[in-house]
């Protein structure tokens, strides 16, 4: 019955954590269950009830809108975080530019500062190459 339970986690993976998404899950996974064993007390295998009730089961459109879910998809989730780092990059590192220039504008030291603030976006835009 793993597989019914990864299918059933599988759909509802892009709707966010809540109480009531917990017991909608147990709800389905305990109906699905129950489904496969009445199939195969009906005489066939393990495996072709459990692809059976799969297939019949079908998707969870109407289920996300009750739960009052319109996910934004997952591509485009990681591209706003993308926006924001570069955008929030850029920022502290003008910042630390104009602290450097109007403090101290003999000695250049923004330079470190900004190796470790570039970490950020790099970082989500790997995340993002690896959503695609």
């Amino acid at each position: 019955m793993r597989k019914i339970k990864n299918h059933v986690k599988e759909l509802f993976n892009d709707i966010p954590a809540s109480e009531q998404k917990e017991l909608m899950m147990q709800d389905i996974i305990q109906n699905l269950e129950e489904k496969v064993s009445d199939l195969m007390f009906s005489g066939k295998n393990e495996e072709d009830a459990i692809n059976k009730t799969i297939v019949e089961f079908g998707d969870i459109e109407d289920i996300k809108n009750e739960l009052g879910t319109n996910p934004v998809p997952l591509k485009n989730r990681f591209s706003l975080h993308l926006g924001f780092s570069l955008w929030g990059s850029g920022l502290f590192i003008a910042l630390f530019i104009f602290i450097n220039f109007y403090y101290t504008p003999d000695t250049i030291w923004f330079v470190y500062p900004v190796f470790a603030v570039a970490w950020w976006p790099l970082s989500m835009f790997y995340k993002w190459l690896a959503m695609k």
